[in-house]
């Protein structure tokens, strides 16, 4: 049975993705030249739930789950927040921006997918949800020893209107997104 990497996320409106492209644009300045794989901005998104290597045959009851989701969360907004990493500043794999507002909405949101992907079959992901855009991925730490990660981040709202199933094509080149499906949350 043929199967497709997928996950679900939030999008990102154009406004946000540029001015993410201008704080890439500032970290690379910064940062030792090729220790850091930065996220293009125009792939940019909010992950909710990565589901992986998913059947085909599995698409429509996804959707299904998805406006059902979408048809009982209002649309709600996040606003950028600092910069971070993960596991921590002294030993970064991947840079982030952290979201602050309505991080309540954004819980929920995920809590009732997790619980729906569970009748669907999915294991439970096992991790509390920090919301978060991921803007880079530390191929070589050595050189980010004693790093500052420090930038002025335009405090903006991210309107929260929709979720996505979202496939991802890996290449070498870097992933290929495509929407499968979208969900409008309700009004």
């Amino acid at each position: 049975m043929k199967t497709i990497r997928t996950f679900i996320a939030i999008p990102l409106p154009g406004e946000v993705k540029a001015i993410l492209a201008k704080l890439n644009q500032t970290l690379v300045a910064q940062v030792p030249g090729r220790s850091v794989r930065w996220v293009n901005p125009q792939l940019m998104h909010i992950t909710l739930r990565f589901l992986g290597d998913t059947l085909v045959t599995s698409l429509p009851a996804l959707s299904d789950m998805l406006d059902d989701i979408a048809a009982q969360h209002g649309v709600f907004t996040l606003e950028l927040g600092e910069l971070g990493c993960f596991p921590n500043k002294k030993r970064p794999r991947v840079v982030w921006v952290g979201l602050s507002g309505n991080l309540d909405a954004a819980r929920a949101l995920k809590q009732d997918i997790e619980k729906s992907l569970l009748l669907l079959g999915w294991e439970n992901e096992g991790r509390s949800f920090r919301p978060h855009l991921t803007i880079g991925r530390v191929k070589d730490s050595r050189g980010l020893r004693g790093f500052e990660w420090q930038a002025d981040i335009e405090n903006v709202t991210v309107p929260v209107r929709s979720i996505q199933l979202i496939e991802s094509e890996l290449r070498r080149t870097g992933p290929i997104y495509t929407i499968r499906y979208k969900s409008d949350l309700c009004y």
